[in-house]
């Protein structure tokens, strides 16, 4: 099993499914797809996630506590953001090409951190994070979701204009 040390994701419209790709550039490089009921599955789930492992959170009134969770994420990805740089196009093209299908996404505490796990059909990543980094990779991966129009209606490719296919850029963290 792979140390995730990189992550990018990029939504890929004829696959209908978002690339994760992991330690991109790198002999430990490995790719994987995540599909659309993976994700809504996950992205539902976090913010009982968040707000049951938060310390914060446990101690303020139950009236607030989804305006502690709020402020903490907002916080983690200010925290997070010199993290954050581009991925270059073609690292990622060829990571499309041999990406296989996620099975399973795991999520648990360990201690102060969180373990994260990701396994496909003959890989996977694993992953020590703080709780600031899962912030982060789950607001990366809202970032995606919300191009898919998975949440409502979905979002034609002829929609997006040449301005905004240029200017996205993936990210990895």
């Amino acid at each position: 099993m792979r140390v995730l040390k990189t992550v990018t994701f990029s939504y890929d419209t004829r696959e209908d499914r978002i690339l994760a790709a992991i330690n991109l550039g790198r002999p430990e490089a490995w790719s994987c797809w995540l599909t659309r009921r993976l994700l809504l599955a996950l992205l539902e789930r976090a913010p009982q996630l968040f707000a049951r492992t938060s310390a914060l959170a446990q101690r303020a009134p139950a009236e607030i506590r989804g305006e502690v969770v709020a402020f903490e994420r907002d916080a983690a990805i200010v925290e997070t953001a010199k993290a954050m740089t581009s991925t270059p196009t073609d690292e990622l093209k060829q990571s499309t090409a041999t990406a296989e299908l996620a099975t399973k996404l795991s999520i648990s505490g360990q201690g102060d951190s969180i373990r994260m796990e990701l396994q496909g059909e003959s890989g996977g990543a694993v992953a020590t994070l703080s709780r600031a980094e899962l912030q982060r990779i789950f607001q990366m991966l809202e970032v995606e979701v919300a191009k898919t129009g998975w949440m409502g209606t979905p979002v034609k490719s002829s929609e997006i204009s040449a301005t905004e296919k240029s200017d996205s850029k993936p990210v990895s963290h």
